[in-house]
């Protein structure tokens, strides 16, 4: 039998990290993952998954993703329930997450749109400028 999930998705707030009474770290968070289509009004649906993580993970998804994070889970689906306050049965489905992948470079307190000056831009040309052109031979390229 199977069950696997793969999931990317951008974090709806920062994870939630707490540690068991034995002392294992796990931290929750949602992921709100795009639809591939468009409703009938054009715009695109999400959909909110509730994701589980473990241990080291769990404590590095912690302190590296937030908010808005572009993150990549490769987990199985779990469902499980519990008495909530009012006596009734509260059932939940989530993903327990075995791998979580940071998908994009840590902000170092810039936002997504305004990237550092490490990252040249696309549109950027590096020869620009320079009006000469290269001559290169067939025999001269590598493939």
């Amino acid at each position: 039998m199977l069950n696997r999930v793969i999931l990317v998705g951008r974090l709806t707030k920062d994870p939630e990290l707490r540690y068991t009474p034995s002392g294992a770290a796990v931290a929750t968070f949602t992921l709100a993952v795009n639809r591939t289509f468009t409703n009938q009004q054009g715009e695109r649906e999400a959909d909110f998954i509730n994701c589980v993580v473990w241990r080291r993970q769990a404590e590095n998804a912690a302190n590296f993703l937030k908010k808005g994070s572009l993150a990549g889970v490769d987990g199985r689906l779990q469902s499980r329930s519990y008495e909530g306050n009012d006596g009734k049965r509260v059932y939940v489905t989530e993903v327990v997450a075995e791998s979580v992948q940071f998908l994009e470079p840590k902000d170092n307190g810039q936002t997504r749109n305004n990237q550092s000056s490490s990252y040249t831009r696309v549109d950027d040309n590096p020869f620009q400028g320079q009006g000469e052109t290269i001559d290169i031979k067939d025999d001269e390229l590598p493939f």
